[in-house]
């Protein structure tokens, strides 16, 4: 309890600095009042298209990340037990991880439609933080743990739980953190680049072109309100997961 009420204080600290340097610069169109993007996403939450473009903009981004969670961890298996595989892969994950999300955008814009680009972005940008965190989770799995599991004659699938989830869960979690987070900013930055139709990029995108800062302000929100949620239910779900498969 004490925790939320400290982490409201500061958010609500910081509106306070929003709204106070927003009066002080009395200019709409560069800076509007939380107050009145509030009102603005207020006025577009019952629209039909609002939840049309959360959907077209959520299913992409969230399909890029799924793929790239995939990939990225199955890729670390044998990167972690052959060093050749983590020699030859590294120049790749090095060169994922450096490349500039609108270098993505434009090359990808050469092989897709603009209406799956998110998709793959999400999936460049995820694929590389989930290798990099899961080899360094089996780098570090300790040798011991499963030589005394063997010997006590621990089943498989209670190794596997006991054993490598527990050690590996946290790097998974965190890689899940940071991911989602990464994945919709990039989604929604290829979006703005490539301008889909229906998408919360192309909404930013004509924000700008209009100058309608209020309907900025208001899209950014859904953006980290849907990211977070994203996070947080994904995690659940893996908490869910493990818990099942520790009953087994």
């Amino acid at each position: 309890m004490k925790k939320r009420l400290i982490t409201a204080g500061c958010v609500l600290f910081w509106l306070v600095v929003w709204q106070l340097g927003a009066m002080a610069l009395d200019r709409e169109i560069f800076l509007v009042t939380p107050i009145a993007a509030a009102k603005r996403l207020l006025e577009l939450i019952p629209e039909a298209d609002f939840w049309k473009s959360i959907g077209f903009s959520a299913a992409r981004i969230l399909l890029g990340f799924v793929s790239g969670m995939v990939c990225g961890t199955l890729l670390a298996v044998p990167a972690g037990k052959f060093p050749f595989v983590k020699r030859l892969l590294s120049p790749l994950m090095t060169a994922l991880k450096s490349i500039p999300v609108a270098s993505f955008t434009i090359l990808a814009l050469i092989w897709l439609s603009s209406k799956n680009l998110s998709v793959l972005v999400a999936f460049l940008i995820c694929m590389p933080i989930y290798y990099s965190n899961m080899l360094e989770g089996i780098e570090s799995l300790d040798p011991k743990l499963t030589e005394m599991a063997k010997i006590f004659g621990i089943p498989a699938h209670k190794r596997f739980a006991g054993v490598y989830l527990s050690q590996l869960l946290p790097y998974f979690r965190s890689a899940s953190a940071l991911a989602v987070g990464l994945c919709w900013k990039s989604g929604a930055a290829a979006e703005v680049i490539g301008i889909p139709d229906g998408s919360i990029g192309e909404k930013l995108y004509m924000a700008k072109i209009y100058l309608e800062t209020a309907d900025l302000f208001a899209w950014t929100f859904v953006i980290i309100v849907v990211s977070w949620a994203c996070e947080k239910l994904f995690l659940a779900v893996v908490g869910l997961v493990v818990k099942r498969i520790e009953r087994m």
